[in-house]
């Protein structure tokens, strides 16, 4: 029986719950009473049920966000039926700010902890693990509960010192397959108004001697990925300026760090830095939003296009890092055509990501007071998305779905990368380009159907031929570079060359590789087959490798053990036959 269960359900089993882990590290005295379950909106709530049930938790608390929010009131009404002695409280920000509500809309809930929850969420274990009189819980800063059919609200806690926290991955092999998530600060020094942490900027970082001690620690155990979830890293230079300069010089060659940063804070010296970085050692997301200054007035950012796009263009002059850029429809002032600028200006800059997201009207947001003079109307249900706007009707939010659905499958999954690239030239800008492709999904039927890779491109062959585009055959050898640059592919597609003309050429190339490499030096000690069946020759008619119709014979060698560590691609040489 665990005397506290904290009970977190993510969004995807890849995810982990840094709130849930953070309070059970701080509470290290009380360790042996407190236990943690980690569950996904994907699972079946009966599983759910079920593990919780087994465990008959004396407190159970769960860490509540936007995108499970319905699924864990659901779980609680269930719990409180199969538990009805288990005390239940819940946290996080989908349910702090307005908690007395959610006491009244759920009064299986005993209570909620409100802001940060560590040092309130010790003080919960201590009253119910020694037993105290329920009258206690008034000595308990940062909760709203209820108390003998009423609401009582008390006062709130100061903010924590981040040096007080307690590190929560000592025990790593909880975090296998999981992606890691870090905070070396936390606030934001802006006030977007679409954004929670508008509300509290009271920022504070994390001494630098334990973030470097806790960084070593991911190195040292080789951790694919550490994602911090600093809302904007580079607020404070000499902080990211350390941070970044420890991990440039400890480097293990495998861990990945993300950031999200403000670009047009970077400077001079920190650009200079990253491009000294082993390429795939850091990944930098960036909020643009929007590319309309007077859309970035009202939604209070402080900030410039021209500056970002200046400071991600030196950024890519180093050619060793993966930047992913983000926007937001919806947003005041940014009507269809506005958005379709902002887009245009974004992927003008060829981001290995270009994140097109809508707004979400979140409780406590100046955005969401501000929703009737924007004539913003948003789904009632979390994530509370808009629906439109003064300026964006639904209808042209609809298309914008549609296009970021082309997007994420054409451009941000980057396996059509040239081909993509040369569609460019047939349409005035990029954004009409993935307009059009929607359209032709639209009417084809082709949205909501899970489509494989192999009939993606086919889908692509066919808006090229409906749109009776000049030189398909290019296109089909372009398509043709994009898969074999991604995967050795088992089966050829059915529109690529036969190679049976160049077996003879293939074979001997491949001799002469294991007898004397000057290609394939990686593979020494292989024999011809094998390294047949490890890297693929592909004989192009056209000069793809280059982007060119120029015709030809273009002998590539793709070879899959060296990749391109921002696309992922296998290293592509082209070679004599």
């Amino acid at each position: 029986m665990a005397a506290v269960f904290l009970a977190a359900v993510n969004a995807k089993y890849i995810h982990s719950n840094l709130a849930v882990y953070s309070m059970k590290s701080y509470c290290r005295e009380y360790e042996k009473y407190v236990e943690i379950g980690e569950y996904t909106i994907n699972q079946q709530k009966d599983e759910i049920l079920k593990s919780i049930y087994k465990k008959q938790p004396k407190v159970l608390c769960f860490s509540c966000y936007i995108w499970n929010i319905s699924f864990v009131k659901e779980l609680i009404c269930d719990l409180k039926k199969i538990l009805p002695q288990t005390v239940i409280w819940a946290g996080g920000p989908e349910v702090s700010y307005d908690a007395e509500k959610f006491l009244q809309e759920l009064p299986e809930v005993t209570g909620v902890m409100c802001g940060e929850g560590e040092q309130t969420f010790l003080e919960l274990v201590q009253h119910y693990v020694h037993e105290k009189e329920e009258d206690a819980l008034a000595d308990i800063k940062g909760i709203v509960f209820q108390k003998n059919g009423e609401i009582v609200r008390n006062p709130f806690r100061e903010i924590m010192d981040m040096d007080k926290l307690v590190f929560p991955y000592k025990n790593i092999s909880l975090f296998e397959h999981k992606i890691i998530y870090y905070e070396s600060s936390r606030g934001c020094p802006f006030s977007c108004s679409y954004c929670l942490s508008s509300i509290d900027k009271k920022l504070r970082f994390r001494s630098l001697s334990l973030v470097k001690e806790e960084l070593q620690f991911f190195l040292d155990a080789k951790v694919p990925q550490v994602k911090f979830v600093d809302r904007t890293f580079n607020c404070k230079k000499e902080h990211a300026l350390e941070i970044w300069n420890y991990i440039h010089e400890h480097d293990n060659g495998i861990t990945n760090f993300h950031f999200e940063i403000a670009a047009d804070l970077l400077t001079e010296e920190e650009i200079q830095l990253i491009h000294t970085m082993r390429p795939g050692l850091i990944q930098l997301e960036i909020g643009v939003q929007s590319t309309n200054p007077k859309t970035i007035e009202e939604i209070r950012r402080k900030t410039s296009f021209e500056k970002i796009s200046e400071k991600v263009k030196k950024v890519q002059e180093g050619k060793n890092v993966h930047q992913h850029l983000d926007l937001i429809a919806g947003l005041p002032y940014e009507g269809y055509e506005s958005f379709k600028k902002s887009f245009c200006d974004v992927y003008a800059l060829a981001p290995e990501q270009l994140q097109l997201g809508f707004l979400k009207l979140l409780k406590g947001s100046y955005m969401n007071e501000k929703a009737k003079d924007y004539g913003c109307v948003c789904k009632g249900k979390e994530p509370y998305e808009v629906l439109g706007t003064k300026w964006l009707s639904y209808g042209e939010i609809c298309r914008l779905k549609g296009i970021e659905d082309m997007v994420e499958v054409y451009y941000n999954s980057g396996q059509f990368r040239h081909t993509m690239k040369a569609m460019e030239g047939y349409f005035s800008d990029a954004f009409s380009m993935y307009e059009t492709l929607a359209d032709f999904y639209e009417k084809k039927g082709y949205f909501g159907i899970s489509h494989s890779r192999i009939r993606r491109y086919e889908i692509l062959m066919e808006f090229l031929e409906e749109r009776e585009v000049e030189n398909l055959s290019y296109f089909k050898e372009l398509m043709i570079l994009d898969l074999y640059a991604r995967e050795n592919l088992k089966t050829r597609p059915v529109w690529a060359a036969d190679r049976k003309a160049y077996k003879e050429k293939i074979q001997e190339f491949y001799t002469k590789e294991a007898e004397a490499p000057e290609v394939l030096q990686d593979y020494a000690g292989y024999q011809p087959k094998q390294l047949e069946k490890m890297t693929h020759l592909e004989i192009f008619s056209y000069n793809v490798p280059e982007g060119k119709a120029e015709k030809g014979s273009y002998p590539v060698l793709f070879d899959y053990r060296n990749r391109n560590p921002l696309t992922n691609d296998a290293a592509m040489h082209v070679v004599t036959l």
